[in-house]
């Protein structure tokens, strides 16, 4: 009977310690393990997600001008968004919701194009943009109209809070620069016999420059 339980014993310490091999070359995941791997998981972002969302309110904002969709304003900008406009004055929410709702600001084409994303991370991202707006009219506080007329190049930076895309900020400048038809016509070289006029006129343009010292006459 000893003999018999001293085999039972034997062999049941050898399939424990056999389980227990086993166990150390196959170790299950804790949840230590698991956890960091959920948490790599959900840190990555979808790129083209973000992307595709962020095209969409840039190529939106068109509409939301012209319609004086102040909701979408509300929707689509962070209540502590700041904003430097074209004039260089800033600004934010609040003030668009004024001027967008109210129709101080309008335009009767407003295109968007070349948006470009950079994606930071899950939750922040940003944007540059190209604007080309016609009829554009801005009506100040003292009763002035503004022409917003031209060309415009953005950088927009987007935050995502409780699972919607908005703007934290933006910067705005107009491009002033000659347009690319102008950019890709050669420019006449002046004849040695041509000489300037002594009576060119200044152009409305240049009246804010300096005007040159009056010549005394002999």
């Amino acid at each position: 009977m000893k003999r018999y339980l001293s085999v039972s014993t034997l062999g049941l310490v050898t399939v424990i310690a056999g389980l227990l091999q086993l166990g150390c070359a196959n170790p299950q995941p804790t949840n230590t393990s698991t956890n960091a791997n959920m948490a790599v998981a959900e840190a990555t972002p979808d790129k083209a997600a973000i992307e595709a969302e962020i095209t969409r309110i840039e190529n939106d904002w068109p509409r939301i001008v012209k319609e004086h969709d102040a909701a979408a304003v509300r929707r689509f900008e962070a209540d502590d968004a700041v904003f430097v406009y074209p004039d260089g004055s800033l600004g934010g929410k609040d003030q668009d919701i004024k001027d967008i709702g109210s129709g101080a600001l309008s335009a009767d084409s407003w295109e968007v194009s070349e948006v470009a994303i950079k994606v930071l991370d899950k939750d922040s991202a940003i944007a540059t943009v190209r604007s080309v707006v016609k009829g554009g009219k801005y009506k100040t506080p003292d009763g002035k109209t503004n022409d917003m007329s031209g060309e415009y190049r953005s950088v927009d930076t987007f935050v995502r809070r409780n699972e919607q895309w908005q703007f934290i900020s933006y910067a705005m400048v107009q491009v002033r620069g000659p347009s690319s038809a102008a950019m890709s016509s050669p420019t006449p070289k002046a004849s040695p016999s041509m000489k300037p006029s002594p009576t060119a006129k200044t152009s409305p343009a240049m009246k804010t420059m300096s005007p040159p010292p009056p010549t005394k006459t002999p």
